[in-house]
């Protein structure tokens, strides 16, 4: 076992035992004079005592010096020491989360038999689900985008500063060109354009850096803008000072949960760098001023820069939140392969609580009502390089609704594939305030639901699957009332 977790042990059981016999930190301070907060360091797990220090306290407390010293725990603690020895908890990213390890423990300790049931329950859960490591880092980021409305103020004035350090002028559209001179000037790299290109496993890739040459290798079939996002997240990297980062994009494999942090980190810097927030916020707010809403000059917003369409939905919920207010939102990207019937939903994202449309493990249909489902089957009928559309989203299960938007492109990277990127923001007083075209006509309502197989809406033509879940909960809540009036009647 680690050093860390033989402390941790030793500090369970000095505790146990020290409660055992009704002895209070200060207590077992004057009976082996050791000071009280030597002893609470100890039983933290943050101190390991020396063998003297380990005589007096077995002496003291009455118990064999090979019982104290021992990693065998009893009954009462056997639970804490699977979940030390499972490593479970260096899988989980506490600190970000502002939780010390110490602290969790503390907790387990209080009812271990309990809390490792929980524990081993998430497991199974996770299991069941097919929920792998990368799936719980993930998640683990995408809370931690939620809670800070995903909007990071030290890695905006970061792009400040750097734009200032190397005079990138933020009010003009960047090129690849600018970034990739920095990249080469400043920071010794080289960029090979050809040997991707030469093996054919490697087709999914955009780059791959080889960090003791300082080789960039790019995939040559990559637009500008995908060209300068991985530019600017080089940059980011060094920049900022990351050392312990992930290698390839999109990244097939990771060593540990600051990797994954740190390649959001890099993807936000690189996402502030080519869509600036002072101009972005100033444009969206001549777009909500309108009293109906310009499809063309939304489209121009987002030609307006060097970045593709994910790239430009992935910063609107970055400023929506924080320059306009509008923290209740949403963000998905599904992907769908022409002639299929399948859609996935492979991103997601959701500010202030959670809405309705989740990424599902069952296989259920998602609701074929979604503008993010529809701009999918229209541009993999048409073949066009990018179709937009919006809807006022009407869940009517839980009376929300929202404005939708949503662009669809052609996967880069796989022939035949496409991919949409949506925001929907919850219709509410303060986007009313904010929104002036919402009222415009010209926008369709549609109802919709989440999966068909919940869905409670009778009269869709788009329905792929029967409402079983749905008639599941109705035959429950139909058994329940008789079973009432049964217990009233007989009771």
């Amino acid at each position: 076992m680690e050093e860390e977790y033989i402390k941790l042990i030793f500090g369970l059981k000095l505790k146990q035992i020290r409660t055992e016999k009704n002895l209070s930190l200060f207590g077992l301070s004057k009976l082996s004079g050791l000071s009280k907060s030597y002893l609470n360091e100890i039983e933290k797990g943050k101190k390991f005592p020396k063998t003297d220090k380990i005589v007096v306290l077995a002496e003291k407390l009455e118990v064999p010096y090979d019982h104290l010293v021992s990693l065998k725990l009893d009954k009462n603690l056997a639970p804490i020491g699977e979940i030390l020895q499972s490593k479970i908890l260096k899988e989980i990213p506490l600190e970000l989360f502002g939780i010390q390890e110490s602290t969790l423990i503390d907790i387990i300790a209080n009812a271990p038999v309990k809390v490792n049931a929980f524990i081993s329950t998430i497991i199974e859960i996770a299991q069941h689900y097919n929920f792998s490591r990368e799936n719980f880092y993930l998640a683990s980021v995408r809370s931690f985008q939620e809670a800070n409305n995903n909007y990071f103020g030290n890695l905006e004035d970061n792009v400040l500063q750097f734009s200032k350090t190397y005079q990138v002028d933020l009010t003009q559209k960047i090129s690849s060109q600018e970034l990739e001179d920095i990249l080469v000037e400043e920071f010794d790299y080289t960029i090979n354009n050809e040997e991707l290109t030469k093996h054919q496993e490697l087709g999914n890739l955009r780059s791959i850096f080889v960090p003791k040459t300082k080789n960039l290798l790019l995939a040559n079939h990559i637009d500008d803008a995908q060209r300068t996002f991985i530019y600017a997240k080089e940059l980011a990297y060094n920049f900022l000072g990351i050392q312990d980062r992930l290698y390839t994009f999109s990244w097939i494999k990771f060593e540990n949960f600051d990797q994954v942090l740190h390649n959001f980190y890099a993807s936000y810097f690189a996402g502030a760098l080519m869509i600036p927030r002072v101009s972005l916020t100033q444009q969206l707010t001549t777009l909500f001023e309108q009293e109906s809403f310009q499809k063309e000059a939304y489209l121009q917003l987002i030609d307006n820069y060097n970045a593709s369409p994910e790239s430009f939905y992935q910063r609107l919920t970055n400023i929506l939140p924080k320059d306009f207010n509008l923290q209740n939102l949403f963000f998905l990207r599904f992907t769908h392969k022409a002639n299929s019937d399948r859609f996935d939903l492979k991103k997601e994202l959701h500010l202030s609580h959670q809405h309705s449309p989740h990424a599902n493990e069952n296989n259920q249909h998602y609701c074929r009502r979604w503008v993010s489902l529809n701009v999918l089957e229209t541009i993999s009928d048409t073949d066009k390089d990018h179709v937009f559309d919006l809807q006022i989203s009407h869940y009517k299960e839980d009376n929300m609704r929202y404005l939708v938007l949503s662009s669809a492109t052609k996967d880069p990277f796989k022939k035949g594939y496409y991919r949409s990127i949506s925001v929907g923001l919850l219709i509410n007083k303060q986007l009313k305030r904010k929104v002036s075209f919402l009222d415009d006509p010209a926008i369709k309502t549609q109802e919709v639901g989440v999966t068909c197989e919940r869905c409670a809406i009778t009269d869709c033509k788009v329905r792929k699957a029967a409402p079983v879940i749905l008639e599941k909960q109705q035959r429950y809540m139909k058994t329940a009332v008789v079973v009432d009036d049964l217990m009233e009647k007989f009771g």
